[in-house]
């Protein structure tokens, strides 16, 4: 089974009010082994970047000005994309900025589920873990992949962390057996583990207690209500969670 871990960076959150794919990161994943197949490309999306996506993945106007357009790579990306079950965070986001981007081609390539499967891991995150924060980061925190180097938004830095957190959720039954000749157990047994994930260090982690939590968020509260303004914590924050709730 070939399955693409993607992701994409964007000018901004909306393609209805004309937002373009800027960064399209993919990883290659063949019966639940990473390979080193990727496709990656920064894209010229002819319009500025809003500044808070900028604050969010630190791809500037600049840097995009000498980067092809769309319609020059497109051929590139739907050959590798094609056919593949496609596993993306907020699916929905990601398919609609591909599919706004197909559009604009005028050429019969169709939607991106009329030739790939979509698995949306966010979806499968809030089945498994109910009433938590599912974002990429509190993924990596509770399947412990190590995500340090990930300090902005990269489209290709995050599929491959994304490859990590959903070969860690589903590290489980890998096949099933349709003739009931065996059990789960004996399935389970039989199948590859998931792969390991490499860390750059041991660390211990010390989690503020419920005391410590509510005096930091007493003092956010006394940093903004001073300011006239959300402190910087809380815009991140923010961002981070309207980005899978409205559409890392």
């Amino acid at each position: 089974m070939r399955q693409i871990v993607l992701d994409t960076e964007t000018t901004g959150l909306e393609p209805s009010q004309g937002h373009r794919i800027i960064e399209i990161g993919c990883v290659e994943v063949i019966n639940r082994r990473i390979t080193d197949n990727r496709y990656h490309q920064y894209i010229n999306p002819q319009r500025e970047v809003d500044q808070g996506a900028i604050d969010v993945h630190g791809i500037s106007n600049e840097f995009l000005a000498d980067k092809p357009l769309f319609a020059q790579i497109a051929d590139d990306f739907l050959k590798f994309i094609r056919g593949a079950e496609l596993i993306i965070h907020n699916a929905p986001f990601d398919v609609g900025f591909i599919n706004h981007e197909l559009k604009r081609l005028n050429t019969d390539n169709g939607k991106v589920d009329e030739f790939c499967s979509v698995l949306d891991t966010l979806a499968m995150a809030r089945k498994l873990h109910p009433g938590q924060k599912n974002n990429l980061d509190a993924l990596c925190k509770r399947y412990e992949i190590d995500n340090s180097q990930r300090s902005l938004h990269g489209a290709l830095l995050d599929a491959e962390i994304l490859a990590d957190v959903y070969l860690s959720m589903t590290g489980g039954q890998v096949r099933l057996s349709l003739d009931g000749s065996e059990s789960a157990e004996q399935a389970r047994s039989e199948t590859a583990s998931p792969m390991p994930v490499q860390r750059t260090a041991s660390l211990r982690v010390i989690h503020a207690s419920a005391d410590e939590m509510q005096a930091h968020e007493q003092r956010l509260a006394t940093i903004a209500k001073a300011a006239g303004q959300s402190t910087v914590w809380e815009l991140l924050e923010e961002e981070e969670n309207r980005r899978p709730e409205t559409v890392s």
